[in-house]
């Protein structure tokens, strides 16, 4: 309610629409819970759709301090798409025309299909969001857990008030895409009907998202529409339940530790490593890269086991 009043303050355009949107977040959030304990009592099964309560609160709480941390971000890109559209851009489109919304919200949704991409094939983006996907877990506390660095997007989003987009519509559009996200990450929705699922993203192909298992890696990046991913080649039907989380897990609840491990890691290869390519590799390469093995050194190794 509070926030409700507060935002009454602002300029319709300037509103934030994710905070209207938090208590639909939390009443879907209750809903999906109740029914996960009552399912997973009545048929025996542990783990299909549940929620783990320390696992969820880290959600959560991750949830809660990127509401905070991505006001900030939001607000310093501000500053820079107002410069942008004001000096840059060839042309400056009306709010008033549709087809301005349909620019937003389709370039909105591809940039967030090839930032998505790239933050899982470049290990230092990998590293802002790599804590969303650290959830064993795939329920609706699981699209709570936000990444705190909003960097990449922010640059990712530079296209747009370049074009003349104005800059509160980008944060808009970006806004309904992620109110959109938050009802995907259910195990309690099955495939829907054809047409819906070869156009949007949905549960089903969401799940491959976040499934660990070797077919589901690196697939189904799309924001609402999944037919990025059918264009560009990777596109993932679900044929089976997923494992969720990291393939290396973290095994803590520590919000700051799931945000930032990676980052730790890094760094840590980086001290390690030898020669400028290593070095770029490590930072530049996807996760999990590491540096060719030398002929002569692979079999000095081989003969000393």
């Amino acid at each position: 309610m509070l926030a409700v009043e507060f935002l009454d303050f602002l300029p319709p355009q300037m509103r934030e629409p994710v905070l209207f949107a938090v208590p639909f977040f939390l009443l879907l959030l209750i809903l999906e819970w109740t029914a996960a304990r009552k399912l997973e009592h009545a048929e025996d099964r542990p783990g299909t759709g549940a929620y783990h309560t320390r696992d969820s609160w880290a959600s959560i709480s991750m949830g809660l301090v990127s509401m905070a941390t991505m006001s900030v971000w939001k607000f310093l890109a501000l500053l820079g798409y107002a410069a942008i559209y004001a000096y840059l851009a060839p042309w400056q489109l009306s709010a008033t025309q549709w087809y301005t919304w349909v620019i937003a919200l389709v370039g909105v949704d591809l940039l967030f299909y090839l930032y998505h991409r790239m933050a899982h094939r470049v290990r230092l983006v990998w590293a802002t969001h790599q804590a969303h996907h650290s959830s064993e877990y795939f329920n609706f506390a699981t699209a709570l857990r936000q990444k705190w660095n909003n960097s990449g997007e922010i640059l990712m989003w530079i296209p747009l008030p370049l074009s003349g987009v104005p800059p509160w519509m980008v944060f808009f559009a970006f806004s309904i895409s992620l109110i959109y996200q938050f009802w995907i990450h259910t195990e309690r929705i099955g495939k829907l009907w054809r047409p819906i699922e070869f156009v949007f993203n949905t549960p089903s192909h969401h799940r491959v998202h976040h499934g660990m298992d070797q077919l589901y890696l690196d697939r189904n990046y799309g924001g609402i529409l999944i037919i990025w991913d059918r264009l560009f080649g990777t596109f993932q039907p679900e044929v089976f339940r997923p494992r969720y989380g990291l393939t290396k897990p973290v095994t803590t609840f520590n919000i700051w530790k799931l945000q930032t491990h990676e980052y730790s890691a890094i760094f840590r290869d980086l001290r390690a490593a030898r020669g400028m390519r290593a070095k770029l590799g490590y930072v530049f390469g996807p996760p999990g890269w590491q540096p060719a093995v030398a002929p002569e050194t692979a079999t000095a190794a081989h003969a000393r086991t």
